[in-house]
């Protein structure tokens, strides 16, 4: 006999959650740069002393990835986003600007729910604890049932480490009964400022229709161009080492690959000797049906999985040697699965005859899917990166690097995160990778300039200006000197 009821103590546990959350923050926001500062580097360093252990835990739990690269992605999580963010000032006053007078204050949002995927759940946990805090902020977390226990011991990590360094362990919670409505309770709880959303679509627009300001993105689906100024053998090695790395759980991994029809062969035979396997038309037909669902939507069975045990699953027979599956496609949308983002070890293979109509190729694959994330290319040609940057819908165009580190800010300059916005364009509030700067408000004081009068003055000066101007003068050329007076103003 059920003496409980699951969704009311998971509903009731929220609310206690986000109450004490409330108290915590409110401490925070009395303490000084420097301490906020230690409070983020103790959680970074506890980070990176039970990076092995949490990987562990989360590829047992999860059966997703590879443990030696959640390892990686733990200490990137940790150290690495400790490192690009040490020196932010998110405390207080951040900026003065002496010539206008204005002054910058940084206002934390408050308590911030985050919500955490079962791809990258031990990683996602630390990355977010570090950045809220960094920015004033508590947070609460709502993790994904299939990765409950991996992400709990995270969070009893990160509580240690923020008391070790002085702080309201409350500061970082999680929801140890995760349901449907502890989680929509959580996003839409008056308490909550700001929801920080990683994981599948369903949840992010549930985030984004909640009422509560969010930060969430979309999927990502990013086609690498291989251009015939690359070098071949490396452009590959990149493709294989992103595509492989935890295998593929990052959603800035590529999802295909896209080159010149006349570099097909050679690209393919290089593919093939770095431990690609192309399927045959059987084959690859035979895949297609595993990797969706009815719904449209990926197959779980596949996330995070090897080549050889989505070739068990599937009913086929492939070489042990085999890194990444890739079948050939010559279509978008569906009744073509290959073109749709797949969390795994898969590529698809596409071709075209120019630049131009790759470009073309390349935009149609992320609006069908992946508008607004990362989109890779490979060359030596800096106007051909112009080109492709001006034109493809993604807020990441990454250069001669592997797309998935790359995307993330780990083998590229951009913030080291693991929530990638993807923009308007991909319904998400921020095309940047998240981080402490979008988790909080900047007041602005600013200091009076000048009187009505001096305004009234001008405007004044201006007319009379104007009627100077002779009446054959270009509408354009006027109204540039009417903007050019009024800047001056």
């Amino acid at each position: 006999m059920q003496l409980y009821d699951k969704d009311l103590l998971s509903v009731q546990e929220v609310r206690e959650l986000v109450e004490k959350a409330k108290t915590a923050q409110q401490e925070l926001s009395n303490k000084s740069q420097a301490e906020v500062d230690e409070i983020v580097a103790s959680i970074a360093r506890a980070g990176v002393r039970n990076a092995k252990r949490l990987a562990k835990l989360a590829n047992e739990e999860t059966g997703f990835g590879v443990v030696d690269d959640k390892v990686i992605k733990n200490i990137f999580a940790s150290e690495g986003v400790y490192e690009h963010i040490k020196d932010m000032k998110t405390i207080g006053e951040i900026g003065y600007d002496e010539k206008l007078k204005v002054r910058s204050i940084a206002i934390p949002v408050g308590v911030i729910a985050g919500l955490i995927p079962s791809t990258n759940p031990t990683s996602t946990a630390l990355y977010k604890a570090e950045i809220a805090i960094k920015a004033g902020n508590a947070i609460v977390f709502s993790p994904h049932p299939n990765a409950l226990h991996c992400i709990l011991e995270t969070i009893k990590v990160i509580r240690q480490a923020i008391a070790e360094a002085g702080g309201d362990e409350n500061l970082v919670s999680c929801i140890t009964i995760p349901t449907l409505q502890a989680t929509d309770n959580l996003m839409r709880h008056p308490d909550i400022a700001m929801i920080l959303a990683t994981g599948g679509s369903a949840m992010v627009r549930a985030a984004y229709s909640s009422g509560t300001p969010a930060i969430g993105v979309g999927p990502g689906n990013g086609p690498a161009y291989i251009e015939k100024t690359a070098d071949i053998e490396v452009a590959v090695k990149r493709i294989m080492d992103s595509k492989t790395f935890d295998n593929g759980t990052i959603c800035a991994s590529e999802q295909s690959v896209v080159c010149d029809t006349d570099m097909a062969e050679a690209v393919q035979k290089e593919m093939e000797r770095q431990g690609a396997y192309f399927l045959s038309n059987e084959e690859r037909e035979k895949l297609s049906k595993f990797i969706l669902r009815a719904n449209g939507t990926m197959n779980p069975m596949i996330v995070g999985k090897s080549v050889q045990t989505i070739a068990e699953l599937a009913g086929l027979t492939i070489p042990e040697s085999a890194r990444v599956i890739v079948a050939k496609e010559d279509g978008i949308g569906r009744g073509h699965p290959y073109s749709n983002e797949k969390l795994a070890p898969i590529l698809a293979f596409y071709t075209a005859d120019s630049y131009k109509e790759i470009c073309e190729l390349c935009q149609s694959i992320l609006h069908y899917e992946g508008a607004g994330h990362t989109f890779s290319i490979h060359t030596k040609n800096e106007e051909m990166v112009s080109y492709f940057a001006k034109r493809i819908p993604a807020s990441r165009i990454i250069v001669n690097s592997p797309s998935a580190l790359g995307g993330i800010g780990a083998t590229t300059g951009m913030m080291p995160a693991l929530t990638l916005g993807c923009g308007a364009i991909g319904g998400s509030a921020t095309s940047e990778n998240v981080g402490p700067m979008n988790l909080l408000n900047i007041r602005k004081v600013a200091i009076g300039i000048r009187e009505i009068e001096d305004i009234k003055a001008s405007v004044k000066k201006v007319d009379s200006e104007m009627d100077k101007i002779p009446t054959d003068v270009p509408i354009d050329k006027i109204v540039e000197t009417i903007i050019k007076k009024l800047q001056a103003i």
